[in-house]
């Protein structure tokens, strides 16, 4: 892996990007350094260059040998991906919508996720899977947040960033990774901010959460859109005298719950938020770990903020459907007034 470098933001250095623009000059620079780097997807090549533009033009500077546009089929592209991985090359396979994952699971989380283990160590499967979620107006078959499903999985690494510079960051560490991540992007996120990111090449360290907000009252655990959607609650706490401290995992697996748990033991007060539904949902683990470790030390029981328990629904009157600031905010109050 190329080293991390620290980013000199507002500088010559750097370009002012959205997350997809950021993700396509990940894949680029990691595909000029690394021959063995090769995408594969469904219209992923140009002209399309992906449905979400994330590969635009990359068919067209490294050919479609390394840019392969695949029939649809989600089983052979995973499956596909996997024996390329075990052959010496760094696949980057993209599923359109994470619910098509769930066709997959075999080959990810019973071959990808396990072949180092159950060689011994000899074999690594460096494969990066980038899906998305969060586009509520595709419903119930194209919205689903399933990360918790591979968290549970042992063997694969879990990501999602919030940000163009850690969408860039994390996407070259996972493609750099010689074990199997899934990287999940937000597609409401994908074009709606622009931020200053490195042009060359830039890792975010897997593992690691950042600190986006400091804050002595309470602490908010998030990922993904939830990290704007807190901090969005948090500005209007501050207002009333509520200083929230919001913690951006970065990465769902492994969970940097070091962090969580110095930031959780200075305020006394945990909230998780996600758009993941809240049954059996990442804060549910979040939690749990908090109550353990903090028993005693806690104002509060560890509360949790995401989806209620159904399908997302297609109907515009839904589209609330994930946790809003005010839900947040909501949140907030109640464990600083408990």
């Amino acid at each position: 892996m190329t080293a991390t470098v620290e980013p000199e933001l507002g500088t010559s250095s750097t370009k002012r990007m959205t997350m997809a623009v950021a993700m396509n000059s990940a894949l680029d620079l990691a595909m000029d350094r690394d021959d063995s780097v090769l995408l594969l997807g469904e219209d992923i090549a140009d002209p399309a260059g992906g449905v979400f533009k994330v590969t635009k033009g990359l068919s067209t500077k490294y050919g479609t040998g390394r840019v392969r546009a695949t029939p649809i089929s989600e089983t052979a592209i995973i499956g596909a991906a996997v024996g390329a991985a075990l052959a010496g090359m760094r696949p980057v396979a993209e599923i359109m919508f994470m619910d098509f994952v769930t066709v997959c699971l075999d080959q990810i989380t019973n071959h990808a996720a396990k072949l180092r283990y159950m060689s011994g160590g000899h074999s690594s499967v460096p494969l990066t899977i980038r899906t998305t979620v969060g586009e509520q107006r595709f419903g119930a078959q194209h919205t689903q947040s399933l990360e918790t499903w591979f968290m549970h999985t042992p063997g694969i690494k879990v990501v999602m960033p919030s940000n163009p510079i850690d969408a860039k960051g994390l996407l070259a560490s996972c493609i750099a990774d010689n074990d199997p991540c899934l990287y999940i992007e937000n597609i409401s996120l994908a074009y709606s901010q622009k931020d200053e990111v490195p042009v060359k090449e830039y890792f975010t360290p897997l593992g690691e959460a950042a600190v986006t907000r400091a804050g002595r009252d309470v602490t908010v655990i998030t990922y993904g859109p939830a990290v704007h959607t807190a901090v969005a609650a948090a500005e209007v706490l501050a207002a009333e005298g509520v200083e929230v401290e919001v913690i951006d995992l970065r990465t769902l697996m492994p969970l940097d719950m070091d962090t969580v748990l110095a930031s959780a033991s200075r305020t006394g007060r945990a909230l998780i938020v996600h758009d993941a539904h809240t049954f059996l949902g990442p804060g549910a683990e979040i939690a749990a770990q908090i109550a353990n470790d903090l028993f005693g030390e806690l104002k509060g029981p560890v509360r949790r903020v995401g989806t209620g328990f159904s399908p997302a629904p297609y109907a515009p009157s839904g589209l609330d459907f994930h946790p809003t600031s005010d839900t947040v905010a909501a949140a907030i109050c109640e464990l600083v007034d408990y």
